[in-house]
């Protein structure tokens, strides 16, 4: 994962980071299955979605 993914990871967990579970996802079936892992889906950028599972 590239440094800035990293960063906007950082930026939108905020105080939570360490209590969540972060995965990102491009292709249709990586988010199916994510979203039946029970990820929540919270930021899109370039194609790329950021999902978001506590811990």
């Amino acid at each position: 994962m590239s440094r800035l993914y990293y960063t906007l990871l950082l930026k939108i967990l905020n105080d939570e980071y360490h209590e969540n579970v972060c995965k990102v996802a491009k292709k249709p079936k990586e988010i199916i299955k994510l979203i039946r892992a029970g990820f929540k889906y919270i930021y899109e950028q370039d194609g790329l979605k950021f999902f978001r599972k506590r811990k």
